[in-house]
Order: C-alpha cells, then sequence, then structure tokens
C-alpha cells in the first residue's frame, strides 16, 4: 500500500518543513509515502466560502486515482490514540488497498463532492491547527504508527 497526503496551498515555514522532510525521509523505510501540495486557488477574495470549497474540491478530485481511498483529515472525524492509529493503518493495509490518501482541506473545510468520495474522516484533534502544522502532526504519526507495527522503540506507552 501507498500513502499520499494531499494539502492545500505551500508550507511558508522552514522549520516546518525541515521537520516535515525529516518524518518523510524516515517513513522511507516503512511505506511510500507522497506528500502532494495543491498550489493556493488565486483571487479567493472574489469567491464565496461555498465556491472556494467546491474550486479545492475540483483540484483534490483531479489528484485521485479510481481504486484510491480517501480520509478526510476533519475535526469530526473519528478520533484515535496512537496505538489505534497504528491499527486502523494495518487494517487498511491487509484490506488490499492501493493507495490510501489522507487530505488536508482548505480554510472552509471540503465540498460536498469530497465528503461523498471520501470513505472516512479522520480527526487529529478537537482543535484547530494552522494548515502547516497539521502536515508535520499527520507526516509525525504515520511514522510513529508504522514503527508501532513493527515494535520498535519510538512510540512509549
Amino acid at each position: 500500500m501507498k500513502i499520499k497526503l494531499l494539502a492545500i496551498g505551500k508550507t511558508d515555514d522552514k522549520n516546518l518543513n525541515t521537520l516535515i522532510t525529516t518524518y518523510q525521509n524516515r517513513l522511507k523505510h516503512y511505506v511510500k509515502f507522497d506528500l502532494e501540495i495543491i498550489p493556493d486557488i488565486k483571487n479567493v477574495k472574489n469567491l464565496s466560502e461555498s465556491q472556494q470549497k467546491e474550486k479545492e474540491g475540483e483540484l483534490i478530485l483531479k489528484k485521485l486515482q479510481p481504486t484510491d481511498q480517501l480520509i478526510l483529515l476533519d475535526e469530526k472525524g473519528k478520533d484515535f490514540r496512537s496505538l489505534e492509529f497504528a491499527n486502523y493503518l494495518q487494517k487498511k493495509m491487509n484490506s488490499g488497498i492501493k493507495q490510501l490518501v489522507f487530505v488536508i482541506g482548505g480554510p472552509y473545510g471540503f465540498s460536498e463532492a469530497i465528503y461523498k468520495k471520501s470513505m472516512g474522516k479522520v480527526s487529529f484533534s478537537k482543535m484547530t491547527f494552522s494548515h502547516q502544522m497539521i502536515r508535520l502532526f499527520v507526516v509525525e504519526q504515520v511514522y510513529r504508527a508504522f514503527t508501532i507495527l513493527k515494535n520498535e522503540p519510538y512510540h512509549h506507552e
């Protein structure tokens, strides 16, 4: 199985980029992982929230393959402890999915088309984080999950 993280807009913070790259490199030992950035939509000042979600949704859908399983990162999604998230990933791998795609939406969330296409929602917290920071949290938690599955000493509980 491959794992992809789709996110809208680039990360401006060099420190966050460095940390994201660190965990992406660590993940190479466990799984094919790809972080793909969808460029920000131009002229958003002229768009309503709904129009912005629709345009972002169209861009997200263009990045998906028919066999991809789409999981939305959403504050109303399922909460996991790290061990539970590791088991969740193991079940996805066991199910024969070719590619699991996690997606971080824009500032207003997801379009209806994206909600309909998704196979589930995962929450990393009830709190709201910047779209740049959540990328780091996702990559780190995917890495942590694989170390848990391999019984490596990264995670302590």
